[in-house]
């Protein structure tokens, strides 16, 4: 489990391609502190475990489905992205509950500056934008942001300063493909209300249900 607020950002050493996996290796220096073996880091809001480890580096396996679902797969040698480490039980929530389960991706559409802010437009499937509600929370490449605005085809964020500076943002450009997690109890919320119990079969009142009971 992870809040969406960004350590640092790790740049990519080294990466290697099979037929539809990989095995990445990140250079970083907060998220290593501390870590061990099978410690979860989310990179581009993905939960990965770390498989080896040293002073400046840590090494994931990505499976063939991780890949098919997230921007993953675009990663090249020197590319930055997210890091963060696993929440803490006691650890203050600054973002939003964020499993590092990627729903799908998005693409960033239109980038428009108003003050000390910059708007991104990110167009999406409409399978994720039920999801996405105005004023509700979004994990975009891992970052907890708030949805200020959504239809149809797409969502919108406002970006402050700090949050540009301290993770992938400021390098973004209209094309670019992110990860999106949406807001875990909405879905959680949708599987409760489609859920059909299956109740046991009734038989018929009918002569044979009276014999059977002794009542002829």
């Amino acid at each position: 489990m992870f809040t969406g607020l960004i350590e640092e950002v790790g740049k990519v050493k080294s990466i290697i391609k099979t037929n539809n996996a990989a095995k990445i290796t990140i250079n970083a220096r907060k998220v290593l502190e501390g870590v061990k073996l099978g410690d979860s880091i989310s990179t581009n809001g993905v939960c990965l475990t770390v498989t080896e480890f040293n002073l400046q580096s840590f090494t994931v396996d990505v499976m063939p489905e991780t890949m098919r679902r997230s921007n993953l797969h675009l990663l090249s040698l020197g590319d930055a992205v997210n890091l963060e480490r696993a929440l803490r039980i006691g650890d203050r929530l600054g973002g939003h509950f964020v499993s590092g389960h990627i729903d799908g991706m998005g693409t960033i559409t239109n980038l428009e500056s108003e003050d000390n802010a910059v708007w991104l437009t990110i167009e999406t499937s409409n399978e994720l934008l039920k999801y996405i509600v105005y004023k509700g929370s979004i994990a975009v490449d891992g970052i907890s942001l708030t949805v200020a605005y959504a239809d149809d085809n797409s969502f919108k964020v406002s970006i402050i300063p700090h949050t540009r500076e301290v993770t992938t943002l400021h390098r973004k450009k209209v094309g670019d493909v992110v990860n999106l997690e949406c807001d875990m109890i909405s879905k959680y919320i949708e599987k409760l209300l489609n859920f059909k119990e299956e109740l046991p079969n009734k038989k018929s009142l009918d002569i044979n249900f009276l014999k059977e009971h002794g009542f002829v």
